[in-house]
């Protein structure tokens, strides 16, 4: 069974049917039929599976339904099913995501969310590469998000179907990073469609609104978390000050160098917080 038999931007399709028969196949080539927490890394994060515990079986992207092999440089095309240190439990670790820019549809931007779900994941930890709009955050910082503004102008809920957004990212979650890492700061996520960076002035609009961080992704994922009574965990990774912010030009290799220099510290922090869930 391969992703290319499934067709997610077909009306006719059930998402949620879809998410069942990934985490069928999951079950089958990791031989568990259960995870416990899910991770979805962004650029930067890559280190973290191998500081959680041993990786007991990798499964490529490609293999299961509704997934796509990597699209974005300093992403692994490729999940893994972690064992949580001597826990008994397992975490389900996406190497990858689907961004809103690839132009899928909001329904692949959420696959592995509902996917997670549906393996029997209690909580996600969604993370990330960003801009950063506070110059006291040096590319490498580490931020909670605790709480987003959604400027994609799409929603992964389809219908009338009203799901309350308040305290999206879970309090006890961020209480329970800064009880890891006390000098986490938080700040509010703002997603951007790209894939072009933000203009100075759409920068400054976000920091206006309210918002500390943007980037690309996330959002969409969080929101499809809450409606599947997913427990959230978003942090972000400030890999370069927003575009005015700074006086440089922006670039990809850029947030690749940050997210290398800064993946042990982001690793220990998340396998030391996914120890404790």
């Amino acid at each position: 069974m391969t992703s290319s038999h499934r067709d997610l931007s077909d009306p006719s399709t059930d998402p949620f049917d879809v998410a069942a028969d990934a985490a069928a196949v999951i079950a089958e080539r990791t031989g568990v039929d259960h995870h416990d927490v899910a991770l979805v890394l962004g650029s930067g994060w890559g280190q973290t599976a191998d500081l959680i515990g041993e990786t007991l079986a990798t499964v490529d992207n490609a293999d299961v339904p509704g997934f796509h092999k990597a699209a974005v440089a300093g992403h692994s095309g490729s999940m893994r099913s972690v064992a949580i240190g001597d826990t008994g439990r397992r975490a389900l670790v996406f190497g990858t995501r689907t961004h809103f820019y690839e132009g899928r549809g909001v329904r692949a931007v959420v696959h592995g969310v509902r996917t997670a779900k549906a393996a029997g994941c209690s909580t996600i930890v969604l993370t990330n590469g960003c801009g950063g709009l506070n110059p006291d955050w040096a590319p490498g910082t580490p931020v909670l998000i605790r709480d987003h503004i959604n400027l994609t102008a799409h929603s992964p809920i389809e219908g009338a179907n009203f799901v309350d957004l308040t305290d999206l990212y879970t309090p006890r979650l961020r209480d329970l990073a800064r009880e890891v890492d006390p000098d986490l700061e938080e700040g509010v996520y703002v997603q951007f469609r790209g894939p072009h960076y933000e203009t100075p002035a759409e920068v400054q609009m976000a920091k206006v609104i309210g918002g500390d961080l943007v980037g690309m992704s996330t959002s969409l994922e969080a929101i499809a978390a809450r409606q599947a009574g997913l427990d959230v965990l978003g942090i972000s990774l400030v890999t370069n000050l927003a575009a005015g912010i700074s006086d440089q030009p922006l670039s990809h290799a850029e947030v690749l160098e940050a997210g290398e220099a800064a993946a042990e510290r982001c690793g220990r922090l998340l396998a030391a917080v996914v120890g404790r869930l």
